[in-house]
């Protein structure tokens, strides 16, 4: 008989016999091998009837990938979705190529330890409807409202997240761009390599407001705020006052360049004297402020360079990224139904 369906490197199904050299399979491990796909089957189509899914979008399952299912409910869910973000229809063998290539990247990452935990799934939500502008709760109304579960965002979320972890962390080495690449490729397009920039050593400072307060002890932290600004003339300074007072923190010093700073906190920090706090501003964890340790010219990467740096990792990772996907599905056991 012949053994489960493996892919091949083009990603079309092919019948591969078992190697009896790898493998023995022997009539009773067929049968508990047939068993076990029974009982997953099953379970499969139990978790989902539970969950509120239908049962005939349910009941079946189209593909086992290492032992794990891809169910049509899947396929639908995910074809929703992928509509919904791209307003084009994916053809169903590439929403299934695209599961399964997440449930080989799962498994892999998995092998070295990289398995995020439903909090960091969920901190990712959150973070994507924060790019959105909307609220966690309101993308989960905008998913719901298209008929695609919120789950189902998560698990393309978690693929990504644990995907580029994965490979920035077992090839870093081979993933590093040589400065003098970057630099002759940007003399050959006639760009500046480097330009004159800003050096600054800085101290972020919070006094600490509970959320959830009342707007009076939110204004009345920030005048505290304003007059501790007022007396702070050095870091030494602003270090004994913040470091003793009670519901405040002063963190570690920091140096940044201009290049690293968005553009109003630069303004603000070119206005504020060496030694002094910048104004204070209101934010979740309460009122924050930052000392300017120091300031000083320097010299930093154009952004053309920068840019020419970017886009030579890019193209690095994604070959990278590409190969070692290969490489992963050719070893997993893909079984269409």
């Amino acid at each position: 008989m012949a053994g489960p369906v493996r892919e091949s490197a083009r990603g079309t199904a092919t019948i591969e016999l078992v190697d009896t050299a790898d493998m023995t399979m022997t009539p009773q491990k067929l049968s508990h091998q047939r068993l076990w796909s029974l009982i997953a089957g099953c379970a499969i189509v139990l978790g989902l009837l539970t969950s509120g899914a239908s049962p005939l979008a349910a009941q079946t399952v189209a593909v086992m990938v290492n032992g794990e299912p891809i169910t049509n409910y899947d396929i639908e869910q995910r074809t929703k979705l992928n509509f919904l973000t791209t307003r084009q229809q994916m053809p169903r063998q590439d929403v299934i190529n695209e599961l399964i290539n997440e449930k080989v990247k799962i498994k892999e990452a998995k092998r070295f330890g990289v398995d995020p935990t439903s909090s960091d799934i969920d901190e990712a939500y959150a973070g994507m409807g924060s790019r959105m502008r909307i609220t966690t709760d309101q993308l989960t109304k905008t998913l719901e409202a298209q008929g695609v579960r919120p789950d189902t965002l998560k698990a393309r979320l978690k693929a990504e997240m644990v995907w580029t972890s994965l490979v920035r962390g077992r090839f870093k080495e081979s993933l590093q761009i040589a400065e003098k690449e970057v630099a002759e490729a940007a003399q050959e397009g006639g760009e500046p390599v480097q330009t004159e920039a800003f050096e600054y050593k800085l101290q972020p400072i919070v006094l600490i407001v509970q959320r959830g307060s009342a707007p009076a002890t939110i204004e009345l932290r920030k005048k505290e705020a304003e007059s501790l600004r007022e007396r702070v003339q050095t870091c030494e300074q602003a270090n004994a006052y913040f470091k003793s007072m009670q519901n405040a923190a002063i963190r570690a010093t920091v140096t940044k360049t201009s290049a690293d700073i968005p553009g109003p906190l630069r303004e603000l920090l070119d206005k504020t004297p060496i030694g002094h706090l910048t104004p204070p501003e209101i934010t979740k964890q309460g009122v924050e402020m930052v000392a300017l340790c120091d300031r000083k010219p320097t010299k930093i990467d154009s952004p053309k360079k920068r840019e020419i740096r970017d886009k030579m990792f890019q193209q690095k990772y994604e070959k990278k990224s590409k190969d070692y996907l290969d490489e992963v599905r050719k070893a997993a056991m893909i079984e269409y139904r």
